[in-house]
């Protein structure tokens, strides 16, 4: 691919596409599951037949516990309501709702109606509508603070599986970009989406990471299918030791990180030359737990802020995060870059 394949720049320097597009392509890949069969979600939108519930410690105040409730719906879309907060109309998973991408902890917060009526941390229970093909769904929420788990998003998706995910009678829709697009960080990072090049509807990833530390360089590619989704969603969070070191000092002067729910059984942790703890998802004798992360969690999260049908096509994103990601579902709204695709 060459740089003139990455289409339309959204926003960001060319010339720093071009150089850091150079280290992508040079940078080689650990894991390729692209060449393996595709089993598409299916023709219907889906929901759950039966309510479920999972708990566990709060993200941002880890002395409590939180609980999240899986509904089904009739209405189409993701909708997060509050349960303590009877007031305030529900919110839509949407790109039209996102409040901030955080400050301190980087993370994607929705919002609608009053300003409290918001939930933080949202990006690894929302990942889910995209990650399992799940259309429809309301998810009750008992604070704007939802819990944390040591296995990443694996107990949300067992207890979708445990409320048996089934059809509707409803046509499922698709979107994908009408041409390549492209956009670039100050830094750098970049993201990448191309149209479904034609037959069955699907969104292909190649994802690469690269940290100065124990992480290091990192890059999957794959297919999002359910098994592919299932496995990545057990990849926890990442941060650095030195972050690691500075909540636990300086970080204690504000009050969201003195009480944040982290622990080195749920966040993965990386120091300069080593991990300080048990890293996941070993592909031979090498972590890629963090690149599964950003790929099933991060990603998936924001493709799942398209609320006009089941986005394919195909994505490549290179050192980006929440803040590029949803600039980009964002710039693809305000260009109408958005199509039906109908195979």
């Amino acid at each position: 691919m060459t740089i003139q394949d990455c289409g339309m720049l959204l926003g960001g320097d060319q010339d720093l596409l071009r150089k850091n597009h150079e280290q992508f392509l040079a940078q080689p890949v650990d894991l390729d599951l692209s060449g393996e069969v595709y089993v598409p979600f299916g023709e219907f939108q889906r929901t759950i037949s039966t309510p479920v519930e999972v708990r566990g410690p709060g993200t941002f105040f880890g002395k409590a516990t939180r609980t999240i409730r899986f509904e089904p719906t009739d209405k189409e879309g993701w909708w997060v309501r509050r349960s303590d907060l009877p007031d305030c109309l529900p919110t839509e998973v949407s790109i039209r709702n996102v409040w901030t991408t955080g400050e301190v902890v980087s993370n994607i917060v929705l919002r609608s109606g009053s300003p409290h009526n918001y939930v933080r941390m949202v990006e690894h229970i929302i990942a889910l509508k995209a990650g399992l093909g799940i259309d429809n769904l309301c998810v009750v929420l008992d604070s704007g603070d939802p819990p944390i788990f040591n296995r990443g998003s694996l107990d949300l998706v067992e207890a979708l599986e445990k409320a048996c995910i089934t059809n509707t009678s409803a046509r499922a829709r698709y979107v994908t970009v009408k041409e390549p697009v492209a956009l670039v960080a100050p830094h750098g990072g970049f993201l990448l989406l191309a149209p479904c090049p034609g037959g069955p509807p699907r969104l292909d990833l190649d994802v690469a990471i690269a940290f100065p530390n124990a992480i290091g360089q990192q890059r999957i590619r794959l297919p999002v299918t359910y098994d592919h989704f299932r496995k990545g969603a057990e990849a926890r969070t990442n941060t650095t030791a030195a972050k690691k070191i500075w909540c636990q000092t300086i970080g204690k002067i504000f009050a969201d990180v003195r009480n944040l729910g982290y622990t080195e059984e749920n966040v993965l942790v990386a120091g300069r030359h080593r991990y300080v703890n048990e890293p996941h998802l070993l592909h031979g004798d090498k972590s890629l737990e963090a690149a599964w992360h950003r790929a099933c969690l991060d990603l998936m999260a924001a493709v799942s802020l398209i609320d006009a049908g089941r986005f394919v096509g195909r994505i490549t994103s290179y050192k980006a995060g929440h803040a590029l990601d949803v600039q980009m579902i964002t710039r693809l709204y305000l260009n109408d870059l958005l199509t039906e695709y109908e195979g």
